[in-house]
């Protein structure tokens, strides 16, 4: 991976800002790379985000696609097939269902399938999560369904430094690379270093260091996790802040030390909370040497059991908030559970 020098001059971006910047400078550095999507074009994305790049590099290389999820994503993978280094965009992430057929069984699979005569450098950007009202069908956090396959890497990049380092490592990387970026953070803003650089696609973050209790989140938890180990600061509980960011692969030895050093740990992430991320997180600490380390059991907060509702109200209540984040950190630090 290639950092920033270190006199690099620093710029505050939004999320999305950051994503535009890594697409214009993949476009920029390898004309194999193409942009392909829904209304990605004169539009500007459904969350404007690629903003001018069709003014910018045209038509050929900025595309938009018909209202086809599996066309565009089978044209996206046939293309990385034959040499290009194509970036698409799901209007909403839940949209990939409709394409699973071309991401699962075609795109993770043909470098195996091969024995390594090809492979598939696409990268499928995946607008995700609620808090926006809209509801059900375009709310959802489905992260732990494609990290669940062989052959591909999810990644959920949580600052504008991190996306845009991630997905300029992504569009270099020889396979398939599922970046979900997650529909609140487009408007926060970070500073992020000028010009190209990369980060990894397989290391997790400390975030804040502490003590007590390791919490493990992703997405736009994160965030809500660091607000809530400083509330808990005030009442000499201190935590650990894990930023995921990588779904798979997992960055095993990052959570281990942590659990070694605080022997709790609480796991926070949007998806239904069954057979998600953070189950995957405390059966990796349970199989290790870190579990003898612990004090206290895995508590693992995810969410409802239930379809993302549409009143807003519900919708807070149906994935973890900042309260039950600290309170979860507390219980488990005054050994209340």
């Amino acid at each position: 991976m290639t950092a920033p020098s270190p006199d690099v001059r620093m710029v505050e971006m939004s999320y999305a800002e950051a994503v535009r910047d890594a697409l214009g400078i993949a476009l920029e550095r390898d004309p194999r790379v193409i942009l392909m999507g829904e209304d990605i074009g004169v539009y500007g994305g459904a969350f404007q985000v690629t903003g001018d790049l069709v003014h910018r590099f045209g038509e050929d290389r900025v595309m938009d696609t018909p209202i086809s999820e599996l066309g565009g994503a089978g044209v996206a993978v046939g293309a990385a097939l034959t040499g290009l280094r194509p970036i698409f965009e799901f209007q909403f992430s839940d949209f990939a269902m409709l394409a699973m057929e071309q991401i699962a069984n075609q795109a993770a699979k043909l470098r195996y399938m091969l024995g390594g005569e090809a492979s598939v450098p696409v990268v499928m950007r995946m607008p995700a999560g609620s808090g926006t009202g809209a509801a059900a069908q375009h709310s959802q956090s489905l992260e732990a369904w494609f990290g669940h396959v062989p052959g591909l890497k999810v990644v959920q990049p949580t600052t504008p430094a991190d996306v845009k380092g991630m997905l300029l490592a992504a569009v270099e990387d020889p396979d398939p690379v599922i970046v979900f970026e997650h529909k609140l953070l487009y408007k926060a803003k970070g500073m992020v270093p000028e010009g190209y650089y990369t980060q990894p696609l397989d290391k997790a973050a400390v975030r804040r260091a502490g003590s007590d209790v390791t919490v493990v989140a992703s997405g736009i938890m994160v965030s809500r996790a660091l607000e809530a180990a400083e509330a808990l600061a005030g009442e000499g509980i201190s935590a650990e802040v894990i930023d995921l960011r990588s779904v798979r692969p997992i960055d095993r030895e990052t959570i281990l030390a942590s659990v070694r050093k605080t022997g709790r740990m609480v796991c926070v992430y949007e998806g239904v909370r069954t057979l998600g991320v953070g189950a995957e997180i405390s059966a990796m600490v349970a199989e290790s040497d870190a579990f003898d380390y612990l004090d206290a059991p895995i508590l693992r907060l995810g969410g409802a059991e239930a379809p993302i509702p549409y009143n807003p109200d519900l919708e807070r209540a149906a994935v973890p908030q900042r309260p039950q984040i600290e309170e979860a950190m507390r219980r488990l630090v005054r050994r209340e559970v």
